[in-house]
């Protein structure tokens, strides 16, 4: 998270989960996307159409390996979170491309009670 790095496609175990609840921050535990807005893009990281809150992420310009992309990040720790493309679903349009091991996850009954 801190290095930028990306896993594996189809590597991490939250690429599978299918329970609802909110997605968080590995590193500060802040809420980012909400199980609603996951969806299955095919490409091997979980990926998501929206965030809970614009306020959650930061996007910075990535032009990394010889590619124009859009680098998330969370607004709190400044943790590599993914990359964010604009062929996602509707509503949004966006995909959400976030790497499984910066993601923790919050059962729906816990939800709602970020880590201080």
């Amino acid at each position: 998270m801190r290095q930028k790095g990306t896993e594996k496609p189809f590597s991490g175990n939250l690429y599978y989960n299918k329970e609802k609840g909110v997605y968080t921050c590995a590193a500060c535990g802040q809420e980012l996307f909400s199980s609603d807005t996951k969806f299955e893009s095919g490409t091997g990281w979980p990926s998501f159409y929206d965030v809970i809150s614009s306020d959650k992420v930061r996007l910075k310009e990535d032009n990394s390996y010889f590619m124009n992309r859009v680098e998330v990040i969370c607004s709190r720790c400044g943790s590599h979170l993914g990359h964010v493309f604009e062929d996602g679903p509707s509503p949004s349009g966006k995909r959400y491309c976030i790497n499984s091991v910066s993601l923790g996850f919050k059962m729906e009954e816990e939800a709602g009670k970020e880590e201080e």
